[in-house]
């Protein structure tokens, strides 16, 4: 049995006041809360500009911010652990 995958890479990025968008290579785009990821949240539109879509389209990176998103993590919904652990210990109190 053969099987035929295909997993859409990263072929832009922008942002608006609350979002990080990323283009997809299969035309869908995603949208991301800022909130998701605290050294993009906290930078100025010029630091956010300043990316590299690394591995033909399967990572994102921000040299100066020291940041890496994963496109494959992103699809599969996985974001910053830092922020999973803020909101766990936010309901445990």
């Amino acid at each position: 049995m053969s099987t035929l995958t295909f997993e859409a890479v990263a072929t832009a990025v922008s942002f608006d006041a609350d979002n990080l968008w990323v283009q997809l290579s299969d035309g869908r785009q995603l949208g991301v809360p800022l909130a998701y990821f605290p050294r993009l949240a906290k930078a100025s539109s010029s630091q956010r500009r300043k990316y590299l879509i690394s591995g033909g389209g399967v990572g994102l990176h921000w040299e100066e911010l020291d940041e890496d998103i994963s496109v494959p993590a992103l699809l599969a919904g996985r974001v910053d652990r830092s922020v999973q652990t803020k909101k766990r210990v936010k309901k445990a109190a």
